[in-house]
């Protein structure tokens, strides 16, 4: 009687354990989905961020060189005006 129930009782502790690793796989391929979605997520917004780091960087490129023409028409004007005084001086 033992031989009869030895491959029963295999073929039960089979299907349970191929049972459980289907539901732990189940679990983890669905914890996957859910972390690629949220990187995906998070690409999206640094994506978002860099773009405006890269607007920020081209607004203060853009200045500089406005800064740096002002300040060359101070110096130029300036000049004019030490030029001036020295004469009437």
């Amino acid at each position: 009687m033992k031989t009869h129930n030895q491959p029963l009782i295999i073929l039960s502790i089979s299907i349970l354990l191929f049972a459980s690793c289907e539901s732990v796989t189940s679990k983890v391929e669905t914890q996957l989905n859910q972390l690629n979605d949220k990187a995906i997520q998070l690409d999206s917004v640094i994506n978002t961020e860099m773009e405006k780091i890269n607007q920020l960087d081209s607004v203060i490129n853009l200045e500089d060189l406005k800064i740096k023409k002002l300040d060359s028409l101070v110096e130029k004007t300036s000049s004019k005006l030490d030029s001036i005084w020295r004469k009437h001086k």
